[in-house]
C-alpha cells in the first residue's frame, strides 16, 4: 500500500476511537450527575479540647454519601467555633 493510504487509515482510526471515548464519556457523566443534587463541602470535626480535622463532605440531597479525611488539623483554642457554622447533626443541610 501506499504511505498515504496507511497514514488515512489510521488517522481515520484514531478519529473512530476518540469520537467513540467522547461519546462513552458524555453519557456516563449525563447518567451520573444529571438530575441528581450532588454537592460537597467540608467541615472541622473537633474534639473536646478543639484538635479539629477538616474533613469533605459529599452530598446527594440531604443524604451523606461520602465522609473524607482531607488530612489537615489544628489545635484550636477552647472557645474556637467553626465560622462555617455546620454541625455533626446536619452535614448536608
Amino acid at each position: 500500500m501506499k504511505k498515504s493510504t496507511i497514514l488515512i487509515i489510521f488517522v481515520t482510526i484514531l478519529i473512530v476511537i476518540g469520537v467513540f471515548i467522547s461519546a462513552n464519556n458524555l453519557l456516563f457523566t449525563g447518567r451520573i450527575i444529571g438530575g441528581q443534587d450532588f454537592h460537597s463541602s467540608t467541615i472541622a470535626i473537633c474534639n473536646e479540647t478543639n484538635y479539629c480535622e477538616d474533613y469533605e463532605i459529599e452530598c446527594e440531597g440531604e443524604t451523606t454519601i461520602r465522609t473524607t479525611a482531607t488530612g489537615f488539623s489544628i489545635q484550636h483554642p477552647e472557645n474556637w467555633k467553626d465560622p462555617r457554622g455546620k454541625q455533626k447533626e446536619n452535614l448536608c443541610e
